[in-house]
């Protein structure tokens, strides 16, 4: 019992341990994962952005080299240069316009451009058809390295700035690569390797060596842009702040439910439930002896509550707390279940062999136990005579409904006693109001034998009365051989008690009745007849 106690609180504490831990731990999983959202929603719109620029600035470069290529001018002449420089002026992502003629360039939207300056091969030609050259030093307004891109006889130089001119925060780093992988331009420092590597994985966004990361690919372009872990972790800790609270009043209730349901199954009444699922209740069997002759003319069937580790507890233990809660009933029908499968055979073998089974004061109130012997012995060869009933004096509660079942077991064949008698508040009229077969003197009367005290005389008037009423009467608790003699004297039919055996197992008892049996020979058979008992050999 301490035992399975101890496991229960253990294992309570170890529940709510974890209870609280998982939904904190899953809040800050939960965290996490809308921190990362958050951030690659942030990233996502970043590179459709950087994108959309970058491709709104090719598209304005490759529209004023068309522009220029469709006009009709005089390469290089003055209205040619003046109109390419127009163009390169209304154009914002366009800081110049070249010509090119025979491999060279000729001239300029700023003019005329010095001899022997080479049209380059470009680093790779777009699907738009543009040749994109990626460092280009400008050879006649001087300046920045620009980006080159070149269609027919012309070219024009872009500032890398134009193609990624959005705004970013400074903790997000992007990279312009183009379909080969090559990085265009980049903003805020990104590892260029990195960029590479995350272009070509094939996976739209991830963590990647310390990088949270989205890849953007459109029209043979793309876009990454990446942020530090310690960003998102930074992000983290705000989502925290938001589902934390959550993950504590969920934890709080996990905490109070485990809490509440081991106290619950501390309670005795648990317990006692647990034990009739796993069906823990056997049955041992003390013997009941004919005074006169020895002879063992049945048992009474007590439960006893075994645990898993072989403990066993005391039936005054739990009986009042399973009659109170209820839990007597169940018992009660696992008392039925094991006598029939304890000693079944020997039962239908032995016809004279009864077996008596306390009943209890809500199956009197009810007849229940009635229908419920009637279902389990009818699967059998066990008659309704070898099946006795005993009940308490403080099970009569409701005289009336005691009395119908006592009535109906009667009619049954099952015979009915009183238990324990004395020790209630039964008298003469009382009984002679019930239908009784046998009347079993309590215990405490029978250790008054032999001795000088106020109720030493009180076991004569029981003795008496039940003779009066032509009751069988049994003797409980007989330990010396001078309360057998007394007893034997005073002409009462049966005993029990530690001088004949003790409450013993089913092997034992079917043993000790075979010994018996052999010894001072087979019992008189109880037969019914109406409302009366009597005995054959």
């Amino acid at each position: 019992m301490q035992l399975r106690r101890l496991r229960i609180i253990v294992t309570g504490m170890a529940a709510a341990v974890v209870g609280a831990a998982i939904p904190i731990a899953v809040m800050g999983w939960l965290s996490w994962q809308m921190a990362q959202e958050r951030q690659v929603t942030v990233l996502d719109a970043i590179t459709r952005r950087v994108l959309n620029r970058a491709e709104l600035t090719f598209a304005e470069a490759y529209y004023a080299m068309d522009v220029v290529q469709k006009e009709r001018l005089t390469p290089c002449s003055l209205e040619h240069i003046a109109r390419m420089r127009v163009v390169t002026v209304n154009i914002l992502s366009v800081e110049e316009i070249g010509y090119f003629e025979n491999g060279f360039l000729k001239c300029t939207s700023w003019g005329l451009a010095p001899a022997g300056i080479l049209k380059g091969k470009p680093d790779y030609v777009g699907r738009d058809g543009l040749g994109i050259s990626l460092q280009v030093n400008p050879a006649v307004s001087l300046g920045e390295t620009m980006i080159a891109l070149q269609m027919g006889s012309y070219n024009v130089l872009v500032s890398p700035m134009r193609f990624v001119d959005a705004f970013i925060d400074n903790g997000i780093a992007i990279a312009l690569m183009s379909e080969s992988g090559d990085v265009i331009k980049t903003r805020n420092d990104p590892d260029p390797g990195l960029a590479a590597a995350l272009f070509k994985n094939g996976i739209d966004h991830g963590l990647h060596s310390g990088r949270l990361y989205t890849v953007l690919k459109r029209n043979g372009r793309a876009v990454v842009a990446m942020v530090s872990e310690a960003a998102v972790r930074d992000e983290w800790l705000r989502q925290m702040r938001i589902f934390i609270p959550f993950g504590a009043f969920m934890a709080l209730c996990i905490v109070g439910i485990v809490f509440w349901m081991s106290k619950k199954r501390l309670l005795p009444k648990a317990e006692l439930e647990l034990a009739v699922r796993n069906r823990e209740f056997i049955v041992y069997y003390q013997p009941i002896i004919e005074l006169k002759t020895g002879i063992c003319f049945g048992a009474e069937a007590l439960v006893r509550w075994k645990r898993p580790d072989g403990t066993m507890i005391r039936p005054d233990l739990f009986i009042p707390i399973a009659e109170e809660t209820g839990t007597i009933l169940a018992i009660t029908d696992q008392v039925i279940d094991c006598v029939i499968a304890d000693l079944g055979t020997l039962l239908v073998k032995d016809r004279a062999l009864h077996i008596a089974i306390n009943v209890c004061a809500d199956d009197m109130g009810t007849g229940r136990i009635l229908r419920v012997l009637d279902e389990k012995l009818s699967s059998t060869a066990i008659r309704r005579e070898q099946i006795w009933l005993e009940v308490t004096e403080r099970g009569l509660v409701d005289i009336d409904a005691a009395r119908a079942t006592l009535l109906d077991a009667r009619d049954l064949g099952h015979a009915v006693a009183i238990d324990d008698f004395g020790t209630g508040y039964s008298s003469l009229q009382y009984l002679q109001g019930l239908p009784m077969d046998a009347l079993k003197i309590d215990k405490s009367f029978v250790d008054t034998i032999g001795r000088d005290t106020a109720t030493s005389s009180v076991i004569l008037h029981i003795i008496s009365m039940s003779q009066e009423l032509g009751l069988i009467t049994t003797a409980e608790g007989i330990e010396t051989e001078e309360q057998a003699a007394f007893l034997r004297l005073k002409d009462v039919d049966f005993a029990q008690g530690w001088l004949f055996s003790k409450a013993i197992p089913s092997q034992d008892f079917i043993q000790f009745h075979e010994d018996r049996k052999a010894r001072y020979g087979p019992a008189r058979e109880i037969v019914r007849s109406g409302s009366v008992l009597f005995g054959n050999r």
